[in-house]
This record gives C-alpha cells, structure tokens and sequence, in this order.
C-alpha cells in the first residue's frame, strides 16, 4: 500500500509562508484597500469628534465611539451588499 498524505505541499498551494501571504494579499486586495479605507475615516472622525466636540468628557467616551466602529463596519457593509444586490 502507498502511504498518501493529503498535507503535502501540490503545485497549486503556495510552499513559503511569504507565498501565501502575497497569494492571500493578491486574492483580496480589493476588500483590504476598503477595510483600511473604513479604519481611517473612521478614527479620523472619532478623535476629531473627541477633540473638539467633546473635549470636557471623560477618556471612556473615546474608547466607547472606537468600539461602535465594529457595529459601524459590518453594518455598513451589509447594507452595501443589500443595496449592490437591488433589495
């Protein structure tokens, strides 16, 4: 009997962990570029809000409006897909 091992390596799976990384960063480029995109709006608007707008409250304030980013992201992008899909 062959001894068949499903792990090895075929020539489609990329072999160095520097492969895949280039082969996942090339997948989803497009989906990346957006999360970056989302992150910095959305901190930059968040400490302008809490520099200006609300300067005389507490730190937690702050740490709260980042946390919201989480609901924020999925929810818009959920709604993105729903309005792309013609819902």
């Amino acid at each position: 009997m062959t001894d068949t091992d499903g792990t090895e390596p075929t020539d489609s799976e990329p072999e160095s962990p520097v492969d895949r990384l280039r082969a996942h960063v090339s997948e989803n480029r497009g989906g990346m570029l957006y999360d970056l995109a989302f992150a910095v709006v959305w901190v930059t608007t968040v400490s302008l809000l809490y520099d200006f707008l609300f300067s005389a409250s507490p730190r937690w304030v702050l740490y709260m409006f980042m946390l919201a980013g989480i609901p924020a992201y999925f929810g818009f992008f959920i709604s993105l897909e729903m309005a792309k899909s013609g819902r």
